[in-house]
């Protein structure tokens, strides 16, 4: 049996409450404009890479001079940013990586993800018949075999030189008589602080490998030439194969326009 419907709707009774007025709605709507005016002000206060919106300053104008390195310049500390704070927000077995928030030059803030890195080492092997030892490794990193120097991380307060000498026997069997710095290279400075110091080895011998255990590698012996032509082809990627192979084949065109001794 269906309930019957009231032949009259009850009305809705008053609360009592004002109904807000036009006014008090734009004051309203107002306030929250203003809040989220802030807000953006505030966001915008923070520079972020690639964001060219206004910038309000240029580059120096070019000048002809002789070389001056980084912060050797009194025109530098115009450069310089100020850390203001540094989170770790990742760590991981190799490297971890840290959110800096820092003061630009102009006052404004930014944010700097950089990777922490503990440094590492590189060896030029070059054989007594002017041959590169190369090690061939698969990179996760880019999906395919690379062709690259021997190298390997710092293990924490660790000499280079001596992680040199252990990474060159770890990954090729090779021990060298001799050992001499190159130069050190920062591998990628705009967004990380490693830094791969690189070794020449020479008087090589060989003896047995004794690579990581995630490590699987091949080792093969280049002609140096080979190796700098196939750097200046572009064919070769690693950076740090770059600069050695560059560096070895540069010391050695030096080494032949000095005169003999005794010679006029």
């Amino acid at each position: 049996m269906k309930e019957k419907k009231p032949d009259t709707e009850v009305a809705p009774q008053d609360s009592g409450e004002e109904e807000p007025s036009y006014e008090s709605r734009a004051e309203a709507s107002q306030g929250l404009e203003e809040a989220i005016g802030g807000m953006r002000d505030a966001t915008q206060a923070f520079v972020y890479d690639g964001q060219r919106a206004t910038t309000g300053h240029s580059s120096g104008e070019p000048m002809r001079r002789g070389l001056v390195l980084g912060d050797d310049d009194p025109r530098d500390r115009d450069l310089r940013e100020a850390v203001v704070s540094e989170d770790t927000v990742w760590q991981g077995r190799i490297f971890d990586v840290s959110r800096l928030q820092v003061r630009l030059p102009d006052g404004r803030q930014a944010l700097r993800d950089v990777v922490r890195h503990p440094g590492a080492v590189a060896i030029v092997a070059l054989t007594d018949d002017g041959r590169i030892c190369l090690v061939r490794q698969y990179r996760t990193a880019l999906g395919r075999v690379t062709v690259e120097v021997p190298a390997g991380k710092l293990d924490p307060g660790e000499d280079p030189l001596d992680c040199a000498e252990r990474e060159l026997l770890e990954e090729t069997g090779m021990r060298a008589r001799n050992m001499a710095f190159l130069t050190t290279i920062a591998s990628s400075d705009g967004f990380a602080d490693e830094l791969i110091h690189i070794y020449m080895a020479t008087g090589l011998s060989f003896g047995a490998s004794d690579p990581d255990a995630d490590e699987f590698i091949n080792v093969d012996l280049v002609d140096l030439g080979e190796l700098v032509d196939a750097v200046l082809d572009g064919r070769i990627e690693d950076a740090k194969t770059v600069v050695g192979a560059l560096i070895c084949d540069a010391v050695g065109h030096r080494l032949a326009m000095q005169p003999e001794d005794g010679a006029e």
